[in-house]
């Protein structure tokens, strides 16, 4: 007889390697299954470093996943030695006139105080005179408007994957690589089947990020979209005055709504200068798939970058980009995410879309869909279900 597991994970990723961790550290019988073998560069967890920040302009609701990520996160690197969270502080800008959207909201910067003023974060709002004098690597316009907090910072995202793959292994989960999954057949038992073998158990989760809505009913898989993203490593040049500014212990990320086409977001130079300044944009016009995304980034692509969101808006960094990489948001109407419950016996949860802000939560999210598939107390999802 084909053993039957409290749950089987479908994908590792952010969320899918928190959810086999923290099913494993309740004692749960888990499998978890990818098609590749995380951490891997083809989904939406690579790149070496994600933006953390529990005051979410996205809304107050996010807070909490984030607040149990960071806690999770220094839970991991006491038990493994891995370096996961820097908390270097954040600045998020904005100013006078139109400003480009951040992830679907025109007030993010509004949303990002109320929400760091819920959460009981001490923060302080500059003006971009203040700022410039603080932090000159950016081009501050005097007018900018200027919040910054210390308890934002960036996390390791492959490190973050590896250490909890490495634990719930430690522990006893059992993992399969390299095994894309064909199916699963609902019932009090679910079986789950891949190219190669079938698996039983009685809850799934699924984290199956841009995979996922091959996954779901076709009347709500058609309203996620997977965007191609990318993220840019731009020198700091030779002589520039004062290079170590841009060091993680002087410069913190970012995220600046410009008055240009599209915000940016980005890192210092987290492995010391030569590692570069990372920016990325957000954009929400062309849809794709992972099968199909080019995962080629142009040199036309890389110079508009440059010309547009990186030169007018930073001092002391060169055009010749270090690296570039390709990454995948799937995303839901109003940038949201979906926590639910799929079919009659609520056996199978899952978690998508992150829509572009997600690393940050997904220790928290990871946790609360071991909680869902066990039948234990968990975060009021009401907010978070399909529409």
């Amino acid at each position: 007889m084909t053993e039957v597991f409290d749950a089987i994970v479908l994908g590792l990723g952010a969320v899918g390697s928190a959810a086999v961790y923290q099913l494993r550290k309740r004692g749960a019988t888990v499998l978890g299954i990818d098609r590749f073998k995380p951490p891997h560069e083809f989904g939406s967890t690579h790149g070496e470093s994600r933006i953390t920040r529990i005051a979410c302009g996205e809304g107050l609701e996010y807070s909490t996943f984030a607040a149990r990520s960071h806690e999770v996160w220094r839970e991991l690197e006491r038990e493994t030695g891995a370096r996961l969270l820097t908390q270097n502080g954040l600045v998020v800008i904005s100013g006078e006139g139109p400003r480009a959207l951040q992830h679907d909201k025109q007030n993010f910067f509004e949303i990002t105080v109320e929400a760091a003023k819920a959460a009981g974060i001490d923060y302080r709002v500059l003006s971009g005179a203040e700022a410039a004098r603080q932090y000159p690597v950016f081009r501050f316009d005097a007018r900018d408007r200027v919040y910054h907090d210390t308890s934002s910072g960036f996390v390791r995202p492959e490190a973050c994957i590896e250490a909890q793959l490495q634990l719930a292994k430690r522990d006893g989960a059992v993992l399969r690589y390299h095994e894309p999954v064909q199916d699963f057949a609902d019932g009090d038992v679910i079986t789950v089947r891949t190219q190669s073998a079938s698996y039983r158990a009685r809850s799934i989760v699924l984290a199956l990020g841009p995979w996922l809505p091959s996954f779901l009913p076709s009347t709500f898989a058609g309203r996620l979209q997977v965007m191609r993203q990318v993220m840019y490593w731009f020198p700091i040049r030779a002589d520039y005055a004062d290079r170590e500014a841009y060091t993680a212990e002087r410069m913190p990320v970012f995220i600046w709504q410009l008055p240009a086409p599209q915000s940016v977001y980005g890192f210092p130079a987290i492995d010391g200068v030569a590692s570069g300044l990372k920016i990325g944009t957000e954009q929400y016009l062309r849809s794709t798939d992972p099968q199909a995304v080019d995962r080629n980034v142009s040199a036309d692509e890389t110079r508009e970058m440059y010309e547009t969101y990186v030169a007018p808006f930073f001092n002391g960094v060169s055009a010749d980009a270090l690296k570039a990489k390709v990454c995948l948001y799937t995303v839901a109407p109003d940038s949201r995410f979906v926590i639910d419950r799929l079919g009659d016996r609520g056996n199978v949860v899952f978690a998508s879309a992150c829509s572009g802000h997600g690393f940050k939560h997904s220790a928290g999210v990871g946790e609360l869909l071991a909680k869902m598939a066990l039948g234990e107390k968990h975060h009021d999802i009401s907010y978070f279900r399909m529409r």
